[in-house]
């Protein structure tokens, strides 16, 4: 049993909150920071996609509110080290598909599946005693007491650049669907997408990403 004395000088958790728009990086960021830190990595972005894996895989209406919710209330979801695993079944690969990225906006702006997976979020913080989380919301609505709260962007032809060089099609095509699901999730009404209150803007259009993480780091207090 830890005595009182080394409870008491215990490091308080670390919290840090990257948010940003999908192709911002972000995710690479948050990931990279993570390591150089020797910090948890949860990546809030691909619960979302894997709720939406689950509500299309059961062939549901992703805008049926009821019943999509009770799908993302029950499922048991595991994000974490490089796999995303849905009720036992590796779907790493399908939560980056096309159908699934033309469905997440819809499954997203549900206010019980944001409700639900919010408290995973919440819960996953407390159980790693803090770590680097990244998503749309983190400083706004997940967790507004983190230590640093970033929001990492990006503009649309870059992200649409980035986007295709992983998973191929056109960067025309691309570029418009990422500003229309920018629209679509800055205009939701539970959690719109923001950049929240005290959030420092990191534009990585023209930036590498070993000094992005360079600079997050270096605004640590």
């Amino acid at each position: 049993m830890s005595s009182p004395a080394a409870a008491a000088s215990a490091p308080e958790p670390l919290v840090i909150a990257i948010d940003g728009p999908a192709g911002s990086g972000k995710s690479t960021v948050a990931r990279a920071v993570a390591d150089r830190l020797g910090l948890g990595y949860l990546d809030t972005g691909a619960m979302y996609r894997a709720a939406t894996f689950a509500v299309l895989r059961r062939g549901l209406d992703p805008g049926d509110d009821e019943e999509v919710a009770r799908v993302v209330e029950d499922i048991d979801l595991a994000v974490g080290d490089g796999c995303v695993r849905v009720d036992g079944l590796d779907a790493t690969v399908e939560i980056r598909g096309r159908e699934v990225t033309a469905a997440v906006s819809a499954v997203a702006a549900n206010s019980r599946v944001r409700a639900a997976l919010v408290r995973r979020q919440r819960q996953w913080i407390a159980d790693h005693h803090g770590g680097v989380v990244e998503g749309r919301d983190i400083a706004s609505v997940v967790y507004p007491q983190a230590d640093l709260k970033v929001f990492v962007t990006a503009s649309p032809r870059v992200r649409a650049q980035r986007r295709v060089a992983d998973i191929g099609g056109s960067v025309e095509e691309v570029e418009a669907s990422i500003i229309e699901r920018d629209r679509k999730d800055a205009g939701r009404a539970d959690s719109p997408f923001t950049r929240a209150d005290g959030a420092t803007v990191v534009d990585t259009s023209e930036m590498p990403i070993e000094a992005v993480v360079g600079h997050i780091i270096g605004m640590l207090p």
